[in-house]
Parts: C-alpha cells; structure tokens; sequence
C-alpha cells in the first residue's frame, strides 16, 4: 500500500472490507472496529461502512491493489448520495499491474491494456471482443482474475484468442500472491502460458510483438534504444 493509504488507516476508527483483505492487514492496524463481507456481497459492504461514517465514525473501505481498479471506490461514490453527511477520499493504492509489472522486470513500458476474465459481472462475449481488439492492436497485455475454480479454462481460452494475433513464442510471464508471503513468478511463451496453473490471486502478463526476455526480466521496448 501507499504511506498515504497507512496513514488513512491509522487515522481510521473502522475498516471495513472483503474477509480475506481485512485479515491481511489486521495485525498492523490494533485496535480497529472490522466489518467484513464475503465476496459478492459488495453493495452489503459499503452500505455498512457509509452507515458507519454516517454515525461520524471515520471508515476506511480497504480493497486489494488500488481501490479505483476493479475496487470499491465507484459503488461507494455511486451510493454516497443517499448518505448526505458523508464525505468519500479516494486513496490511491498500488494495483497488481505496475506491483506485477515490477517483479517481472519492465513488461509496461509501452501501451498497454488490462482485462479481467472474470465474468461474474461482465459477459465472456464481451471480454473475448476486449481480448481480440487488444491482441490485433499488438498491446501488451495485463490479465486480472485469470482462473478460478469454476473458471478453470479461461486462461487458456483468452490465450487461444491473442494466439490468433501473436506468436506462441511471444514473450508472458505471470506472478502469485503478489507482495505477500508465497509470492512467485515465471517467465514463460504464450504457448506455455496456456498450459500454466493459476488463480485469483495470479496477475498474468503477455507481451506484444516488441517484449523481450532479458535473463530472469521481461521487457517489452519504448523504443529509448533508437533515439
């Protein structure tokens, strides 16, 4: 997280959030109220923190990553206006695309393009036209949620499709647990990349036609070399 994101919390009385967020940070924030959800029950979330800061307690919705990135920063303002007396601070976070990118080595430098596969709130017909458009416009590619128990296809799936614009020996790479204690990694093509294991808490990587491997780096070129 950012120092001003630690510094939100400590200034906070309860942090609310999704279970598995709010236990990763319990330890390093004494003392707090916790109100937690599980996941698909976001809008029962941050109506028990707007309730709370409506009570003039000061709330913090904490999210994984950036809470402006497939967080809970838009359904919070969205519901702000029927909760009149509160006042909402977007805090920007660290999302798993530039931490990911990091560990990898450079896999960003140019135009890129972030995907999530999963389908619980946006339809596969409309991903795969994302995937396709990013893939034929040769961008770098970030995939957030790129497999899960009942979506265990799905990273093969989205590489079948960019493998109808790039190469199989285009150059991926993938990070788990990003930041936290297990936190790995692997630079891989794309055809190997379709038959890797991952989950939730994987953030995929896949190059355009520039990117590079560099020993244990992935690096796809701004073009600084021609200047």
């Amino acid at each position: 997280m950012t120092i001003r994101a630690a510094k939100a919390l400590e200034a906070s009385q309860v942090i609310a959030g999704y279970t598995v967020y709010v236990d990763l940070v319990k330890e390093h924030f004494p003392g707090k109220e916790f109100l937690t959800t599980p996941m698909t029950k976001e809008i029962q979330r941050c109506r028990m923190a707007l309730e709370k800061a409506q009570q003039g307690q000061t709330t913090a919705m904490i999210c994984s990553g950036d809470a402006g990135i497939y967080g809970m920063a838009g359904l919070i303002l969205a519901m702000k206006e029927e909760y009149s007396d509160v006042q909402v601070e977007v805090v920007p976070g660290v999302t798993a695309a530039s931490s990911g990118a990091a560990v990898l080595g450079a896999p960003l430098i140019h135009d890129f393009a972030v995907i999530s596969l999963s389908d619980l709130l946006t339809p596969w017909e409309k991903i795969e036209k994302r995937l396709r458009s990013a893939a034929e416009a040769d961008f770098a590619i970030c995939i957030y949620n790129p497999s899960s128990r009942k979506r265990k296809d799905y990273l093969k799936r989205a590489c079948r499709i960019i493998g109808e614009y790039q190469s199989p020996d285009t150059v991926c790479g993938y990070v788990s647990n990003i930041g936290r204690e297990g936190e790995a990694y692997r630079i891989c093509t794309l055809a190997q990349l379709m038959e890797a294991q991952t989950d939730m808490f994987t953030t995929v990587f896949i190059g355009n036609s520039q990117t590079i491997r560099k020993k244990e780096a992935m690096i796809t070129p701004r073009g600084y070399e021609n200047g």
